[in-house]
This record gives structure tokens, C-alpha cells and sequence, in this order.
């Protein structure tokens, strides 16, 4: 007998339903299983929610308009509240729903009473899949002898979590299995889910390895997978021949969790497997998340969507009128979730499994911790890809029985069917109690029932978006649409058939009283495989003749499907959105409109910032920022701290540069490509006013006008990334400031403020930093005019130890310098007099001319009696008289620090 719990209220007349931004009124009724809200318009549809779906129920306080709202979040990522007239009202369903959503067995659920009304055409739904006709449809037994059934596990005391009956090489007896079982987790034993058609290639499966800290090993389990990497040899024979020579297998051990979670299972009594035990193979780690990491994720992408709802009910409540078709969801906050990441993450492991079957003809091991998450994820995937068979409605639906019920999904736990009463919060609770009758309340509240939400994560969800991404990807090689994947997501959570309710197949098919599970309850297939269904789940665009393995049309692929792990969006209809809304307007600007607004997507995560790359995919706008970035610092972020990826940019690196270098540059219209109208109209191309390029006789803006650093392709964001923008920004400084202090020193000398580019002069005016002043005069070209034809006395460096004839060394050339100086040859310049009128420049030696000046140490001290401020504001250069006029510039000068000073 089932308890149903007594209902305070049964119907609710005159409430408020809200939802994205609309109001209705009409009637509530709470059934045993269902809220259904009847809309007092005849012409809408009455709505039905199942409890388990409802995934979080809060009771905020009164209304300042005098109402009673309870909100309704769903696992169908819907948001919707109901507004009542009377507290008692809000209060009477509000526990009503909790007493009715929060159960503590199965038997309960929705499953175990439903009846359909008409009776189903079919009832075969919970023997769709038989293990023997699904094995020997893929060749065990008739194609390759390599393989046998095995039926130790027909009671479930070999391993509770594994299927009864499942298939192991012919090679290892049943004996040898008892003893490898020991050292994998669980009893999860390698055993075989997939022979690939098209040669003898296969994909296996098991849990982790119990290494230890101790480094155990098991000569079982070792001869066990060398017996299953070895099927491809002689596989029409049950003995094994000698090795193939010239064989160019690679087979392969996939490890889906990244490295350190591996490693660090070693001091759990489990880890990786010891390579060195296991020859004629590789591992590999795919560095795909937990479950955990997998639930915040998630819950990122949720909560955004639940702000983006609350905003549209404040706007409704303020500004009803304008509340259609407005888009307020952050897409910024969308991905730094990191879904999409985990997502391309998936699509990368099966790949790199598709390729190693099909193209090298090799074998797979796949596992991660418990073998029942990750690896049910990548053996279906990867199955999906290499046979058109799993692409069909039937053979999905088989699909899903052999790789994830059979195999041990842990449904029950992961979708959190038996909810929790820590999901409904009402301000009542605590707000009646004393303060310490609170304190204890929230401590119950945060501390009872970890253990049931923390074994909750989105696994199964994730499979079917990823089987989306890859629908999406080859829209024609489906026989099933997006509907069918949305209504196996849904009845995932309704809990209206048995047969996602439990965690593995012995569950179902065994019961420790009375008739099992399986034939209590209507299996989700019976539903799926009704004509209706059926009628509307069909893709029309499916073509079977794509998938010809014997076709040698142009663009013919066996029936292999290759993904794209790039090319991943937000299954937009799953949560309730617009394509527009959540994955962004597609793009219609140049490809030099998507270097300006590169900036504001350099933080994206790993796959949105990759799928430009992909060009198959249309690349996600940014997000409105709040507050407008200059084109001006867009660039540079690009030549400094950029961090992405920047395929295909036709932005010449002088146009980069000058609008990084150039002072001028004013604030400009951020440039986003979800918004045309920004630069006129939609049908003119956008405009972007860019400065002119430095101009080629000015090495100083050569030096100084660095074309951008972008990184190379990579799939992993490094911080190097950060260190090196970090160290320009600093760098670039410290080059500033030696300019404006060379250049306050220079005015200083001259007596006047010198011109703007005073200091900008060529790089053969100047000598080594460092080296031992010899000579008074400076030589220049007589055909310059100015203060470059100047002759400037030398002035010692008042911290620098006087050499003399030293070249100068590598410790004393420019350390921030993009160039190095040339090695110079000793001069032996005359000694010249310290008493000059002129003030000492710290940061810079001046130049010594490679002949011995004309200025004798009296003409010096006679130039140092003249009135300084009349002989540098004229300008007339003077000329050493024994030095030719058509002598060269010292070409040994060099930069002391780099910065381009002329």
C-alpha cells in the first residue's frame, strides 16, 4: 500500500500565473502527482508539471501590492510564479507541493500509476534489447571468433553493476575473470561494447585499476586486456597465431579524467594503470571533469537563466508594454560556466576514439573512476559516430539500453529523482523561530542530505547535448530530430516510465518482494515507438544513402561522422531560449570589424574562443558590456595581453600598431557584431576610424611600434599568456619613463622646451651606453639642420667607474633593448675637461667619434666661458675641422636603452 499524503488544497481559484514576462490568471489543481494550472482563456491549454520536476520552490514575503507569490523553478530550466490573494492560500500549496515532490522510495513516483488511456500499440519496450542479437548483429561469433558470451555475472554476484550477460575474449576463461575482478573497482571488468564493422577494431570498457600507493599489479587483468588488444589477429580462429609483422596498430587506453584526479586516486587504494605492465598500447588522459565540476557547471548556466527571468518580472512589473521579444540574458555569464568547455572536452575524446577504431584499425579501453559516468558518455558517443545503425530511432534506443542501463548508469542517484526538502525555502521558517532555534535550523538545513544532492549531476543530460552538437553538425545522417532528443531529456526527469528510475539493470529486472520494477511500470520506448510519437520525432532531411559504405561519391565517408569538438553551441531549445539569445546574432561584418571587438571576448572559455576557427560554426557576438571599449584599448589588448586565438585576421600589424602607439586615437563606438546599426544602416559595412601608420623615416616609432604577439592555435588557455602582458605593460613603463627623463634633461640643457620629437633622433648619434667619454663634439651629417647638427659636449655618468678605451659589455647593454650593440673597436679619443657649464645626464653616454676631434681641451674650455643660453638657442652647428664633411655617422652608436631617442 502507498501512502499518498493528504492535500490541504486541493483547487485555487483567481491566481496569478507569471511567466518570462506575461501574466494569466486562472485556477490551480494539485492531483497526486501533477500541479496543473487551468488559464481562464478557454483557448489556452492547461499546463501540467510532473512534482519531479520541479527542482527548487521558494516562498518570498508579501508583495508591496498585497500579494503572496510562490516561485517554481523546473529541471526543464523553466521559471514560472504563482500569485495568490491570500497567505493562507500561498502557504497551503506550498506544502503541498513539498509534502507531495519530496518522497523516500521509487514506488511512489509517477511510474508505478501510470496507465495509459488508450492502452499503447506496443508493450516490447523492456525487451528492445537483447544482448545476444545486438552482439552477433556486429559480428561476435560469426564475423570474429576473438569473443564469446560469458554468463558468470547471470545472477548479479560477479559484479551487481554490470549487465548478466556480456562479452569477453575467447582466449580468458571464466576462472581468470574472477581473479581480475579483484583489481578493478567495483568488479567492473573490461568487457567488450562495440566490433566495428569495418574492420576488427574494438571499444571496451571498465572501471579504474586498484594500483594503490603500493603499485599493485594483476597478471589477470594484464592478460585480459593484451588478450583484447590481440583480437584483430587470426580472429576467424579461437587460438592465438603469432603476431601479424607490419602491423601498425595503436591501440589505445583512454583515461576521461584529467591527470592529477588519476594520479590522486593512487592514495584512495585505486589510480591508473602501471604502462609498464601493459605492452602494445599507450594511455591517454582526456582531462574531462568530474560530476561535481559537471554540477556547478550547470548550475552557472541555470542560475544565469534564472536572473535573466527575474529581470523580465521586474521589467513587467514596471514597464509591461515593453517587455516582448526583449533579450536580457548574459551570454558573458553563459560562458564563463564552462559548459560549452566540458562540452568541446567530450567531443575531443570521441574523436580521438573514432579515429583509432575506424582509420587505424586499433582497440580502446575506455574508463574512469567507477566506469558508469565518463565512460558511458565516450563508449556511446563514439559508437554514434562509427555506426549509421545507432544514428536510426531503433537502434538509439538500443544505444542507450547496452551503454547506459545495462551497463550501470547510476540513474536514480545522478538525476536526483528522490528530491530533498532542502529545495523548497520559505522565509517562515526561520522567521517565526527564536534566534537560536534559527541557528539550528540552518545548520540542519546546510548539513542533512549532502550525501543525496551531492551524488546528483547532469551526465545523462550531457550525452544528449553532445549527441546534439553532433546532430547539428550533420543535420542529414539522423533518422530522429531535435524533438526526440527533448522528450527523452524530459521523461528523463518526469518520472513517468521505470526506465531511467533506477541505477542498474539488476534493480529493475530484480525485486526483493513482489513483481520487479520492469513489469510494474511502462518502459519510455513503448511511448517513443507509438505511431503519434513516432510521426512527429522523424527527421525529414535524413538521408540512409549518405551512410552507403560502398559509395565513392566525392564526399563519401563510409558512414563515419568525424565531429567538430570546436563547433559546439547551447542547445537553445532545450533551455527554453532563442538561438539569438543565447549563442549570439551570426556574423556579417569583415573580418577587420571582428579584430576591433576581439577584445571583449579574450576571456571566453576554451570552446567559444576556438570556434572561430571551425568553419563550419558561426562565431557568438560578446555580450553588452557596461561601459563602452575604445577601439584604442581593444588593440591593445590584442598586441599585449591577448590570450586567444586570432585565425584569419586581415588587420595589417602597422594598423595595429599605430592605434596602440598614437596618443591621439579618440574613444570610439565599441564595434559588436550582434549590432549593425551602430554604424549607420544594416546594409552598409561598418566603418572603423583608424589612425595613419607611423611613418617609415621614423626609426624611433619603428622601435617603439611593435606589430602584436598573437599566440599560436592551442587548445589549453596557458598563463603564460598573463605573465608576458603583465611584463610588456612594465616594460613599456620603463621605457616611458626614461624618455620623458631623457627628454627633461635634454630641455633642461638647451635652456628651452624643445620641440615634441627633440628627442626622437637617429641611432647612429649615439654610442654605447656605458662607454668612456672621449671626444667634445658630436659629428653629424651637414645636410641636417636644427638641433641634430648640433656638436654636444660630453658629459662623464656621474655612477658609472671611468674606463678607459672599454667597449662595453653585455651586462651594460640596454636590457629592455630589442637590439643588441655591436662589438666596437677601442678608440683612444683625447681626454676632455669635467668642468664643463653643461649638466651631467645620468641615463645616457654620449657618443665617441671614431676619429680624434679638432676641439682641443682649450677650445672646450673656451666654449665653456660663453654664455650658454645664446649659444644653444642659436643654430648654427659646429663642425670639427679636422674631421671630413662626407665622414659617416658613427655607426658603432648604438641605443643605451632602447627606446628609439635620436
Amino acid at each position: 500500500m502507498i501512502f499518498i499524503p493528504q492535500l490541504k488544497d486541493i483547487q485555487v481559484e483567481r491566481v496569478a500565473f507569471t511567466k518570462s514576462g506575461t501574466t494569466r490568471w486562472g485556477t490551480i489543481h494539485l492531483t497526486a502527482h501533477h500541479l496543473i494550472f487551468r488559464y481562464d482563456e478557454e483557448a489556452e491549454q492547461e499546463m501540467w508539471v510532473p512534482y519531479p520536476i520541479i527542482s527548487l520552490v521558494t516562498c518570498p514575503p508579501q508583495t508591496l501590492q498585497g500579494q503572496y507569490p510562490v516561485n517554481f523553478h523546473t529541471r526543464t530550466f523553466e521559471t514560472f510564479s504563482l500569485v495568490f490573494l491570500k497567505d493562507k492560500e500561498a502557504t497551503d500549496v506550498f506544502e503541498s507541493v513539498k509534502e507531495l515532490t519530496v518522497t523516500v522510495s521509487q514506488s511512489q513516483l509517477y511510474a508505478f500509476f501510470y496507465r495509459p488511456n488508450p492502452p499503447l500499440p506496443t508493450s516490447n519496450g523492456w525487451s528492445i534489447y537483447s544482448p545476444r542479437d545486438e552482439f552477433v548483429r556486429m559480428g561476435v561469433g560469426s564475423r570474429s571468433k576473438a569473443w564469446r558470451f560469458t554468463d558468470i555475472n547471470k545472477d548479479y554476484s560477479f559484479c551487481p553493476t554490470y549487465p548478466s550477460r556480456f562479452v569477453v575474449p575467447t582466449r580468458i576463461s571464466d576462472t581468470t575473470l574472477q581473479y581480475a575482478s579483484k583489481y578493478r573497482s567495483k568488479c567492473r571488468i573490461p568487457i567488450l561494447s562495440y566490433l566495428h564493422w569495418a574492420n576488427y577494431g574494438s571499444i571496451t570498457r571498465s572501471s579504474q585499476p586498484m594500483v594503490g600507493i603500493t603499485q599493485n599489479r594483476s597478471i589477470q587483468d594484464e592478460k585480459l586486456i593484451e588478450a583484447i588488444f590481440q583480437t584483430h589477429i587470426s580472429p576467424d580462429t579461437r587460438a592465438s597465431n603469432a603476431p601479424v609483422y607490419g602491423a601498425t596498430t595503436t591501440n589505445l587506453i583512454i583515461d576521461a579524467r584529467p591527470t592529477v584526479n588519476a594520479v590522486a586516486n593512487s592514495a584512495k587504494g585505486a589510480g591508473t594503470e602501471n604502462m609498464d605492465h601493459y605492452k602494445e598500447s599507450k594511455k591517454v588522459y582526456l582531462g574531462i571533469d568530474h560530476i561535481h565540476a559537471m554540477r556547478e557547471s550547470l548550475g552557472k548556466v541555470v542560475e544565469a537563466l534564472r536572473e535573466a527571468d527575474n529581470l523580465l518580472a521586474s521589467i513587467n512589473t514596471d514597464l509591461p508594454d515593453r517587455v516582448s521579444g526583449l533579450a536580457v540574458l548574459d551570454r558573458q555569464a553563459l560562458r564563463r560556466s564552462g559548459w560549452l568547455r566540458h562540452l568541446s572536452a567530450i567531443l575531443e575524446g570521441t574523436l580521438l576514439c573514432t579515429k583509432n577504431v575506424h582509420i587505424n584499425s586499433s582497440h580502446v579501453l575506455i574508463h574512469c573512476s567507477d566506469g558508469w559516468d565518463r565512460t558511458s558518455q565516450l563508449s556511446a558517443l563514439t559508437q554514434l559516430c562509427l555506426d549509421p545503425y545507432f544514428r536510426t530511432i531503433r537502434g538509439f534506443e538500443i544505444l542507450i539500453e547496452k551503454d547506459w542501463l545495462a551497463a550501470g548508469h547510476k540513474f536514480l542517484d545522478r538525476c536526483g529523482h528522490l528530491s530533498s526538502d532542502k529545495f523548497f525555502q520559505s522565509p517562515g521558517d526561520s522567521a517565526n523561530a527564536g534566534g537560536a532555534e534559527a541557528f539550528l535550523a540552518s545548520v540542519q538545513n546546510r548539513f542533512a542530505s549532502q550525501h543525496h544532492i551531492k551524488e546528483t549531476s547532469p551526465v545523462f543530460h550531457q550525452f544528449l547535448e553532445s549527441v546534439r552538437q553532433i546532430q547539428r553538425q550533420f543535420p542529414d545522417r539522423f533518422e530522429f530530430n531535435e524533438r526526440f532528443l527533448h522528450q527523452l531529456y524530459y521523461h528523463l526527469y518526469s518520472c513517468q516510465f521505470g526506465t531511467f528510475l533506477y541505477n542498474c539493470e539488476r534493480e529493475r529486472r530484480v525485486a526483493e518482494s513482489g513483481p520487479p520494477p520492469c513489469d510494474r511500470t511502462v518502459s519510455i520506448w513503448d511511448f517513443l515507438n507509438s505511431p503519434p510519437e513516432m510521426a512527429l520525432n522523424l527527421n525529414p532531411a535524413y538521408n540512409s544513402s549518405l551512410d552507403d559504405p560502398a559509395s565513392r561519391a566525392p564526399n563519401a565517408d563510409m558512414g563515419v561522422l568525424f565531429p567538430n569538438p570546436r563547433d559546439v553551441r547551447f542547445w537553445h531549445e532545450l533551455y527554453g531560449r532563442t538561438d539569438e539569445e543565447m549563442n549570439g546574432r551570426p556574423y556579417t561584418q569583415s573580418r577587420s570589424v571582428e579584430a576591433a571587438g576581439f577584445a571583449e571576448a579574450v576571456d571566453e572559455d576554451l570552446a567559444d574562443a576556438e570556434r572561430t576557427e571551425s568553419p563550419s560554426v558561426i562565431p557568438l557576438p560578446p555580450s553588452p558590456s557596461s561601459k563602452p571599449v575604445s577601439l584604442t584599448q581593444s588593440m591593445r589588448s590584442l598586441s599585449v595581453g591577448s590570450r586567444g586565438t586570432t585565425p584569419d585576421v586581415k588587420v595589417s600589424t602597422n594598423e595595429l600598431a599605430s592605434s596602440t602607439s598614437s596618443p591621439n586615437v579618440g574613444r570610439s563606438t565599441p564595434v559588436r557584431a550582434d549590432s549593425n546599426l551602430l554604424f549607420g544602416s544594416p546594409s552598409e559595412p561598418p566603418r572603423i576610424n583608424r589612425m595613419p601608420s607611423p611613418s617609415p623615416q621614423n626609426p624611433a616609432n619603428r622601435a617603439r611600434s611593435k606589430p602584436p604577439d598573437f599566440l599560436p592555435s592551442s587548445s589549453v588557455k596557458s598563463i603564460w599568456g598573463k605573465l608576458s602582458s603583465n611584463a610588456s605593460a612594465a616594460l613599456s613603463v620603463v621605457q616611458d619613463t626614461y624618455v620623458n627623463v631623457a627628454k627633461d634633461f635634454r630641455g633642461l640643457n638647451e635652456g628651452e622646451a624643445p620641440a615634441r620629437t627633440a628627442e626622437l633622433r637617429s641611432r647612429d648619434t649615439l654610442s654605447a651606453w656605458g662607454e668612456d667619454p672621449a671626444s667634445s663634439s658630436l659629428s653629424t651629417s651637414p645636410s641636417r639642420g636644427g638641433l641634430a647638427s648640433l656638436t654636444l659636449p660630453i658629459a662623464t655618468n656621474p655612477w658609472a667607474t671611468p674606463r678607459v678605451g672599454t667597449p662595453p659589455t653585455a651586462l651594460e647593454d640596454n636590457p629592455w633593448g630589442s637590439v643588441r650593440s655591436p662589438p666596437k673597436q677601442p678608440l683612444n679619443p683625447e681626454p676632455y675637461d669635467s668642468s664643463s657649464p653643461l649638466p651631467l645626464d645620468p641615463t645616457v653616454a654620449h657618443p665617441v667619434p671614431r676619429a680624434a676631434s679638432s676641439l682641443s681641451v682649450s677650445s672646450l674650455q673656451s666654449k665653456g666661458s660663453m654664455n650658454t643660453t645664446t649659444s644653444w638657442k642659436s643654430n648654427t652647428a659646429v663642425t670639427p675641422t679636422n674631421v671630413p664633411s662626407n665622414s659617416p655617422a658613427d655607426s658603432s652608436a648604438t641605443d643605451p636603452l632602447g627606446v628609439g631617442l635620436l
